[in-house]
C-alpha cells in the first residue's frame, strides 16, 4: 500500500486523510484537484525516498511551495510535497561572492532580511514576498516590483540541486561545451539528459530566437532560450519556470544584488491609466528601480471595501497612477533622481500631478495600496465576484498604453469589468475579471474571451504570462504563442527530465483545458445551510463566506500583523486562515469532507484557532474564521455535551456573578494549594496556569455606594434628575465581567479619567455581559439571548449617550457579532454605533483633556482591538499626553480569552506569546509602563513575565492629580 510504504520511508508527515487532501485541493487559482496524499519532507533524503516510493507505485507528484500560484500549477491529483514546513533553511550567504544557498521552502522575506545585513537582496519580489517560497518562485519564474532593477527569478539563479522523478540527482548550472561533452560521455540518465538538451538547442536555436518575444516579461513556456550558446547553456535557468513538471528542486544557489539603502517614492497621477501607461518609457529612462501602475477602478474598489483609506487620501489627483521608486547611495542622491523627474512632469500636455514620499514609513503606506490590489479586486460590495483567468499578460513597455486601451475595449465588448494594475515598468498587467464560472454559458463565454485576449496580446508581440506562469490557465493557449514546432520542443524537454510523465502532469504542456477542473464549474450551487449568523456581506450564505478565501496566503506570513498566530507556531496549512477556509468550503461541498457540521477534520483544524479576528482585519478579503468557528461549533455540539472547560469559561459571566456573593470562598477554592489543583482539573485549566483571583468587591457595588453628588450619580439618579442631565455631558461605562469582578481598579480608574475629563459617569445597575466567551464554544443561542437582554436593558439608558467599553473583546462583540446576529435590527445598529473604547471616546469627545505624563510606555494591542478598531486613537491620546510610546507589532498575545487557559492549548499559547510580546516585556526597562487593554493579554503578561500590565485607563489615571480622583 502506498500509504504504508511512504510512512515507512520518510521521517516527515505523510497524510492520506480526507481533511489533509481537501486542504491542498486548490491554490490561488480557479482550479481544484484533490491530491492523493500530502507529504511534508524533513530533508532532501526524505524527498529521495518518497520519490522512489511514488515511482514504485506509479503515482504522480507535485512539488509545492506556499501554494499561492494563480494559474493552477499547485493543485493536482498527485502526492503533494509541501516544502514550506521543514525544508526552509538558509544554508549559506556569501556576501563576497554575492550568493545565497537555500532550501526550497525558504520564504523570500526571510532570505531578504538575512541578505540585508550585508546590504544585499534577492531582486525579484512579488506581492506575496512575505510568504512565497524560493522553490515556488523558481517553479513559477516569479518577478515582482524590482525585476526592473534585478530581472526575473531566472536571471538570479546560479545553480540548482535537483532530482528527477525517476531518481536522478544532479547539480545543474551554466555548462561549457567541454563539460557538456564530458557529461554525455559519462552515460547513464545524466548523459542522456545532456545529450537531449544539446539536441534541442541545436535543432531549435533559430526558432527560439525568432519566436520567443524579446520583452522583459516573457514567462510563458520553458526557458529554452537559456540553452542557447550566447546564454551559456544554463541548464538551471532552463528549468526555472517549469512549474514542477520536470524536476524537484532540493537546493538553489541564488544571485544577490546590491540593495539600495536609500529609497524615495514618487507617485504620479494621470487623467487615466492609459495616459499613465503611455508615459512609462520616459519614467523608466529616469533611472527607477521599480515602477508600478494602477487605475481608478482599483482605487474605487478599495474605497468600497474601506481598504487603506488614509493611504488613498494621499494619492495625487488623477484616475491612473504610477509609483516610481528611486534608489541611491545617499538619501540626497535618491531624492534628486525623483525630483528631476518631478520637475519634468508639468511640461507634459496632460499635466500630471506628482507627490514625493521620503520617509520609509510613508513609502510603506503607499506600497500597501499596490500590494493590496488582489484583495481589493475580490468580493467588492455591490460588484460581481472577480476571478483570475486572464490576469498577467505582458507586452513591450512602450506599447503598454495602446494595449490597455484595446484590452479594455475587449472587456467591454464581453460585458466584463476589472481593474488594471501591475508592473508597468516591464509591461506586465494584472487584472481580475468578473467571469461567470458556475454556468455552461458563462464558462463558454470565459473560454471565448480568454482566446481573444490571447490573440490580442500576441498581436502586440507579448507573452500570455508575464509573472504567474502558465499552469492550467494558459497551458492550453501556448501553441498560439509558440507554434507547433516549439511545442514539440517543449514536450521533448519535459520527456527528457520526466520520461514517465509523472511530474505535475497536465500543466504547462499537454495541459488540461483551461475550462476543466474548475473549483466551481457548471452546475455549482451553493448549498443552503441554516445558520445562526446572517453573513450580510456574503448574501446570507455560509458557503459563500467560506468561498471568500482567494488563496493568496497572506495568513502564512511569519511577521507583522495579527493573522494567523497558530500557523506561525505550527507552520501547518490546516492552522492557517486559508487552510481553515478551504476546509470549510470543502465541507459545504461534501465530496471529500463528508461529515458536514459534525466533521472531525474541520473541528481539528478549528481547534487551534484563537478566535483573534486577526484574519478579519489582516486578510485582504476579510475571511473571518473566528465567526466561522463559532458557527461550526454551534452545530457540531447540537445534541452533544461540550467539554467541561466550555461551560467553565463560556459561562464565566454566570460563575463570576455567583462568586461575587462570596469572593473569599471562591478564592480559597481556586488559589489554595491542593484545592486549586482540583479546581483546575474540574474547569479544564492547564496545570501551568493560575486561575485569576476574584476581587473582594465588584466595581458595580463600589460605584453604587458612591455619594450621589456632582458628577457622581448612578444611572438611576441621573434619570430621576433628567432636567439637570440635559445640561451635563454624560457617558455610560459598561461594566464588563472582567473589569467588574476581577480587576475593578481598572474600572474605577476609568471613572476617574472620565470624571476628570468633565463627564458624568453612569453605570447601569443591571448585570450585563457581552458574552464574548460564548462564541469561542459555539454557544450562539445563549449569545443571542445575552445580546437581546443587553439591548432591552439599555433601551432606556439614554439612547443618545456614548457607551464606553474597557475590554476590547467586548467592543468587538458590539461592533461585529451583534450586527451579524441582528443585521436588520435598528436597535442593534444603534447600539453598535454608540459603543466606543475609552481611547476613541477621549479622542472624539474630550480633545482638550490630556493630563501630561512624562513616561515611557510599551503598548500591546489586543487582537480584537487591532483587527477591528485599530490602534490609532490609543496612540493619539498617549502621544498627546507626552508619553514616549512604543507600539509592539506583537500580534495576538496567545492567551486569547480562554484559549491559553485550556489544558490542551497551553503549549501553543505560550509559543504565540514568546514570538514577540513576552520577550519584549522582559526586555523592557523597569520604569517603562506596559500597557495592554485586554484582560487576557494582561494575564498572559503577568503569568508569562511576572510584570503587571496596565489598562489605558490605569495609565491615564496616574497622570490625574489625587484630589481629582474618585473616592
Amino acid at each position: 500500500m502506498l500509504d504504508q510504504a511512504l510512512r515507512g520511508a520518510v521521517r516527515g508527515e505523510v497524510r492520506f486523510d480526507a481533511g489533509s487532501r481537501a486542504l491542498y485541493a486548490t491554490d490561488a487559482s480557479n482550479y481544484r484537484q484533490v491530491p492523493i496524499a500530502v507529504l511534508t519532507p524533513r530533508d532532501a533524503e526524505d524527498v529521495v525516498a518518497a520519490l522512489a516510493v511514488c515511482r514504485e507505485h506509479g503515482v504522480p507528484v507535485l512539488p509545492r511551495g506556499a501554494g499561492t500560484s494563480l494559474a493552477g500549477q499547485c493543485c493536482n491529483a498527485a502526492v503533494v510535497f509541501d516544502f514550506s514546513r521543514y525544508m526552509n533553511r538558509i544554508v549559506e550567504i556569501d556576501p563576497e561572492r554575492r550568493i545565497a544557498r537555500v532550501e526550497p521552502g525558504v520564504i523570500l522575506d526571510v532570505l531578504r532580511a538575512a541578505a540585508e545585513r550585508h546590504h544585499l537582496t534577492f531582486g525579484p519580489d512579488p506581492a506575496t514576498h512575505s510568504r512565497c517560497t524560493l522553490g515556488g518562485m523558481i517553479g513559477n519564474n516569479s518577478c515582482g516590483v524590482h525585476s526592473i532593477m534585478a530581472g526575473k527569478t531566472v536571471d538570479n539563479v546560479e545553480s540548482l540541486d535537483v532530482i528527477t522523478g525517476d531518481g536522478v540527482r544532479m547539480h545543474v548550472g551554466p555548462t561549457s561545451d567541454s563539460d557538456v561533452r564530458r557529461r554525455i560521455a559519462g552515460g547513464g540518465r545524466e548523459g542522456e539528459i545532456y545529450a537531449g538538451l544539446s539536441s534541442i538547442r541545436d535543432r531549435f536555436a533559430d526558432l527560439v530566437r525568432q519566436r520567443f518575444p524579446d520583452i522583459p516579461r516573457r514567462v510563458s513556456g520553458f526557458n529554452l532560450d537559456d540553452l542557447l550558446p550566447e546564454k551559456g547553456f544554463h541548464v538551471a535557468r532552463a528549468l526555472v519556470g517549469s512549474e514542477g513538471t520536470c524536476v524537484t528542486v532540493l537546493e538553489a544557489t541564488l544571485r544577490l544584488v546590491e540593495s539600495p539603502q536609500n529609497r524615495v517614492l514618487l507617485v504620479v497621477g494621470y487623467p487615466d491609466v492609459y495616459v499613465a501607461a503611455d508615459h512609462v518609457p520616459e519614467v523608466v529612462a529616469s533611472g527607477v528601480i521599480g515602477l508600478e501602475g494602477f487605475d481608478d477602478v482599483l482605487v474605487s474598489n478599495m474605497r468600497k471595501k474601506r481598504l487603506n483609506p488614509r493611504e488613498l487620501d494621499l494619492l495625487p489627483r488623477g484616475s491612473g497612477w504610477l509609483l516610481a521608486e528611486f534608489g541611491g547611495a545617499t538619501p540626497h542622491e535618491a531624492e534628486e533622481k525623483a525630483r528631476a523627474l518631478l520637475a519634468r512632469l508639468p511640461a507634459q500636455a496632460s499635466g500630471p500631478e506628482g507627490r514625493l514620499f521620503l520617509s520609509p514609513a510613508s513609502q510603506r503606506e503607499m506600497w500597501r495600496v499596490r500590494e493590496s490590489a488582489l484583495g481589493a479586486t475580490s468580493f467588492v460590495p455591490g460588484e460581481r465576484h472577480a476571478w483570475e483567468g486572464w490576469e498577467d499578460a505582458a507586452v513591450r513597455p512602450d506599447m503598454l498604453g495602446q494595449y490597455l486601451r484595446d484590452f479594455r475595449a475587449l472587456q467591454t465588448r464581453y460585458g466584463y469589468h476589472g481593474s488594471l494594475y501591475g508592473h508597468f515598468g516591464h509591461g506586465c498587467v494584472h487584472t481580475r475579471t468578473d467571469f461567470e464560472l458556475t454556468t455552461s454559458d458563462g464558462i463558454a463565454k470565459y473560454r471565448a474571451f480568454v482566446n481573444e485576449a490571447a490573440d490580442l496580446v500576441l498581436r502586440y508581440g507579448g507573452s500570455l504570462s508575464g509573472e504567474h506562469g502558465d499552469g492550467q490557465s494558459r497551458g492550453e493557449l501556448l501553441p498560439k504563442m509558440f507554434g507547433p514546432e516549439l511545442m514539440g520542443a517543449f514536450r521533448e524537454f519535459k520527456r527528457l527530465w520526466d520520461p514517465e510523465g509523472r511530474m505535475n502532469p497536465g500543466k504547462l504542456v499537454d495541459a488540461y483545458r483551461l475550462d476543466e477542473n474548475l473549483r466551481l464549474g457548471a452546475g455549482y450551487r451553493s448549498p443552503s445551510l441554516e445558520t445562526h449568523f446572517h453573513y450580510p456581506q456574503d448574501e446570507g450564505d455560509f458557503a459563500e463566506a467560506a468561498l471568500r478565501c482567494v488563496g493568496v496566503g497572506e495568513c502564512r506570513r511569519l511577521q507583522g500583523g495579527t493573522m494567523c498566530p497558530s500557523y506561525r507556531v505550527t507552520l501547518e496549512e490546516k492552522h492557517s486562515t486559508r487552510g481553515r477556509a478551504h476546509l470549510l468550503f470543502e465541507m459545504t461541498r461534501g465530496e471529500v469532507v463528508k461529515g458536514g457540521w459534525k466533521d472531525e477534520h474541520v473541528k481539528d483544524a478549528l481547534d487551534l484557532c484563537l478566535a483573534c479576528k486577526g484574519c478579519k482585519g489582516d486578510c485582504p478579503v476579510s475571511v473571518d474564521v473566528a465567526t466561522y468557528k463559532a458557527e461550526f461549533l454551534s452545530h457540531y455540539y447540537e445534541g452533544r455535551l461540550r467539554p467541561r472547560h466550555a461551560y467553565a469559561f463560556g459561562l464565566m459571566f454566570r460563575w463570576a456573578r455567583l462568586a461575587a456573593m462570596a469572593p473569599r470562598l471562591a478564592n480559597v477554592l481556586t488559589q489554595t494549594p491542593g484545592l486549586r489543583t482540583i479546581a483546575r482539573a474540574v474547569a479544564g485549566v492547564a496545570r501551568q496556569r493560575e486561575i485569576p483571583k476574584f476581587a473582594g468587591q465588584p466595581f458595580t457595588a463600589w460605584f453604587a455606594r458612591r455619594a450621589p453628588h456632582g458628577a457622581r450619580r448612578t444611572s438611576h439618579e441621573v434619570r430621576r434628575t433628567s432636567h439637570v442631565a440635559r445640561r451635563t455631558s454624560h457617558v455610560i461605562l459598561f461594566a464588563d465581567t472582567w473589569n467588574n469582578y476581577f480587576l475593578p481598579d481598572t474600572a474605577r480608574a476609568a471613572v476617574a479619567v472620565l470624571e476628570a475629563a468633565g463627564f458624568t459617569v453612569e453605570v447601569p445597575r443591571s448585570h450585563m455581559c457581552c458574552g464574548r466567551p460564548l462564541y469561542d464554544y459555539g454557544m450562539l443561542d445563549t449569545a443571542k439571548t445575552v445580546l437581546a437582554d443587553i439591548m432591552r436593558k439599555l433601551r432606556h439608558e439614554r439612547p443618545d449617550v456614548p457607551i464606553v467599553v474597557l475590554e476590547p473583546s467586548c467592543a468587538a462583540v458590539f461592533r461585529d457579532e451583534l450586527l451579524n446576529l441582528f443585521p436588520d435590527d435598528e436597535e442593534a445598529r444603534a447600539l453598535s454605533r454608540r459603543v466606543v473604547l475609552l481611547s476613541e471616546f477621549l479622542a472624539q469627545h474630550a480633545p482638550e483633556f490630556r493630563p501630561p505624563l512624562d513616561a515611557d510606555a510599551m503598548v500591546h494591542g489586543h487582537c480584537h482591538h487591532t483587527a477591528l478598531m485599530r490602534m490609532d486613537a490609543e496612540k493619539q491620546v498617549l502621544e498627546e499626553m507626552g508619553v514616549r510610546l512604543r507600539v509592539l507589532d506583537s500580534g495576538c498575545c496567545g492567551m486569547a480569552g480562554a484559549f491559553g487557559f485550556e489544558a490542551g492549548h497551553y503549549d501553543v499559547s505560550m509559543k504565540v506569546g514568546e514570538r514577540v510580546l513576552l520577550p519584549a516585556v522582559r526586555a523592557a526597562a523597569p520604569a517603562t509602563y506596559v500597557v495592554a487593554d485586554g484582560f487576557s493579554c494582561r494575564e498572559q503578561i503577568r503569568q508569562g513575565t511576572g510584570r503587571r500590565a496596565l489598562h489605558l485607563a490605569d495609565l491615564i489615571a496616574l497622570a490625574i492629580p489625587k484630589e481629582r480622583r474618585p473616592d
